[in-house]
């Protein structure tokens, strides 16, 4: 649905979109705001996941700590299926290198350091994004308003279980 550009990445796109490593982990873990976010791509197969494997790995490394490390192997075996992976420099912040890289124009985060007004201002004059937490993204993300512009013609609902990834 994206058209790569010079650079050979896709056009930036409101469907194209960056969990961050905290949001991926309470996803898994937790469920609540995270999960009902995220639902949002799950349940619609023309908006995408853009994730690095150094975001994967912060996820993996946190669930395996926090749960069970057979549990993060499998968590990451799904949702490198399911993402689309862009690679970065090492060192860079794996969401918002992610979101760049990807040309992601939403970032969902649970990181005060990436939600906050004032990141929000010096963001938008590097990179065309957008960053809130999980429960204002579920909010404001509307696949009804976004389909005609991103797929054209009339929005047709959900075209995939949420929970059958």
């Amino acid at each position: 649905m994206s058209v790569p550009d010079d650079d050979g990445r896709p056009e930036p796109s409101p469907a194209r979109v960056v969990a961050d490593a905290d949001v991926l982990a309470a996803d898994l873990l937790v469920g609540g705001t995270a999960r009902d976010a995220l639902d949002h791509l799950r349940g619609h197969s023309w908006t995408t996941l853009v994730a690095s494997d150094a975001l994967l790995d912060d996820v993996e490394a946190v669930v395996a700590t926090l749960a069970d490390p057979d549990l993060a192997r499998d968590w990451r075996a799904q949702v490198a299926a399911w993402r689309e992976p862009v690679t970065h420099p090492a060192g860079d912040h794996p969401a918002l290198a992610s979101a760049y890289h990807g040309s992601a124009m939403q970032v969902i985060s649970l990181d005060p350091a990436l939600t906050g007004p004032s990141s929000a201002v010096g963001l938008r004059d590097r990179l065309p994004v957008s960053v809130r937490e999980p429960r204002a993204f579920a909010t404001v993300f509307s696949p009804e308003r976004l389909y005609p512009e991103v797929v054209g013609g009339e929005y047709p609902g959900p075209d995939r279980d949420t929970r059958t990834w």
